[in-house]
């Protein structure tokens, strides 16, 4: 499956931390952004996601919801969350299903090695359910403001 801009986003359902679950379709109404993150409690994961956190109230002025989705298990997310007071939704696909049909599943080289893992990517949803923006292989600095504004010109 192909994500594309003005298509709607792909739905799904995963567990989240605090052992509960997030359904997208269950979100329309509100824009979302969804983004898939390499590892919990790394450094450039834990820029990422503070910097998220940071801003949430101006995303919730916009009627935004923040998924942050990867690999680890709900246990880590718990335990992040808390380390960092996260106050937005962490889900776990530990079988990259979403992540593959949202294309951020990819080949990746650290120091000559080739291996296939969770390439930092970002998508915005608006109200309809509808992809609205995306940013792939997302450098951090300045990332959550490039969404937030996004997010504001809807």
């Amino acid at each position: 499956m192909t994500i594309a801009i003005g298509q709607p986003a792909p739905d799904f359902t995963l567990p989240t931390d605090g052992n509960g679950s997030v359904t997208l379709s269950a979100l329309k109404g509100k824009n979302v952004v969804v983004y898939f993150y390499p590892k919990d409690d790394t450094s450039g994961c834990t820029t990422q996601a503070c910097g998220f956190g940071e801003q949430l109230p101006h995303f919730e002025k916009l009627d935004a919801t923040i998924i942050g989705i990867s690999k680890d298990s709900v246990a880590s997310h718990d335990k992040f969350k808390a380390k960092y007071k996260l106050p937005f939704i962490l889900a776990s696909d530990a079988e990259s299903d979403v992540t593959e049909r949202y294309g951020a599943w990819a080949e990746k080289n650290m120091y000559g090695k080739k291996y296939m893992g969770i390439e930092r990517s970002t998508f915005l949803i608006d109200k309809d359910g509808i992809l609205r923006a995306e940013w792939r292989k997302v450098k951090v600095p300045g990332h959550v403001d490039a969404v937030l504004k996004a997010a504001q010109a809807l």
